[in-house]
């Protein structure tokens, strides 16, 4: 077997998932591009253990691995995901806001940049 071939499809593989991540907003299809990423990765580990005749066939055990975490991820991404759509109405990823850092005088955010103290010591005079 042809090393190249598994090599060239995982790699496309990987690019199709990272632009997934990189270029939506749904929050489902950013998880589905994840795992894209994952699949892409595991079609590597099997190819490289294949290909080196490994006795213990770890690639082949740590694609197993990494199929457990990724079912994992993606229990607990659609449990936020779903929490989200919920509370939101929506899953659009930037529109996630609750956990940004915000000033420490204004809890929404609003006006929290360097100019914020200069306005509030303008407005006192």
């Amino acid at each position: 077997m042809h090393l190249a071939y598994p090599a060239v499809l995982a790699a496309l593989l990987f690019s199709v998932g990272l632009y997934g991540v990189l270029a939506r907003r749904n929050a489902i299809l950013v998880l589905m591009s994840v795992e894209l990423m994952l699949n892409a990765v595991n079609l590597n580990l099997v190819a490289f253990d294949v290909w080196l005749r490994d006795t213990l066939h770890a690639g082949q055990a740590l694609t197993l691995f990494v199929i457990v975490i990724a079912a994992a991820e993606i229990g607990i991404g659609l449990a936020i995901v779903l929490l989200v759509y919920r509370n939101r109405g929506s899953s659009d990823v930037d529109r996630l806001t609750d956990l940004a850092e915000h000033g420490p005088h204004d809890p929404q955010g609003e006006g929290a940049g360097p100019s914020a103290p200069e306005e509030k010591a303008e407005a006192a005079a």
